[in-house]
């Protein structure tokens, strides 16, 4: 179904349209919200919160402005980060127990197969180092553009231009 037409039938509210949005892209945005988080029951439950707002906000959709997975992407990055700066979640993280670290490495080995899931990788693996690093910072590690100028040790400024660049390399890479 193009995407265009399922976007108009979820501002119609057809159920169906809506259920094929969410088997398209639940297990991408799932990978996400989980590289951010760090729990699979928090990601799941952000996962379902998601797919609200873009049921209730489908209408907030431009086709001009991107495509639908990358609105839904930054719907989908920001609940995670406003849900990892808030004050439960933050209490519930001090004290994890060891446990918690060999079920993240046993069940999440190949998180990157989840992200990846409409095939973004293998244009971001052509991209320039830089581009690259920064990339997985901002969108698949979930930091924001200070928390990725201070773990690249570059200016603020140089991030923002950098992310511009790199996403319109990126997007002329998919449009070809």
């Amino acid at each position: 179904m193009e995407q265009e037409l399922l976007m108009k039938r979820i501002v119609e509210k057809d159920p169906k349209a809506f259920d094929t949005l969410y088997q398209n892209y639940s297990q991408s945005l799932l990978g996400v919200i989980y590289n951010i988080v760090r729990s699979e029951e928090i990601a799941e439950e952000i996962l379902q919160d998601v797919f609200i707002k873009i049921w209730d906000k489908a209408h907030t959709y431009t086709p001009a402005k991107g495509r639908i997975f990358t609105w839904m992407l930054n719907i989908a990055r920001n609940a995670a980060i406003d849900k990892t700066r808030s004050k439960g979640f933050n209490k519930s993280k001090k004290n994890l127990s060891s446990e918690s670290f060999v079920d993240i490495l046993k069940d999440h080995d190949n998180l990157n197969d989840q992200v990846d899931a409409i095939g973004i990788s293998k244009y971001v693996t052509k991209l320039k180092e830089t581009c690259k690093s920064l990339i997985e910072l901002l969108y698949f590690k979930g930091f924001t553009q200070k928390e990725a100028s201070e773990e690249l040790n570059i200016p603020i400024g140089t991030v923002k231009t950098r992310n511009r660049n790199c996403i319109s390399n990126l997007r002329e890479m998919l449009l070809r």
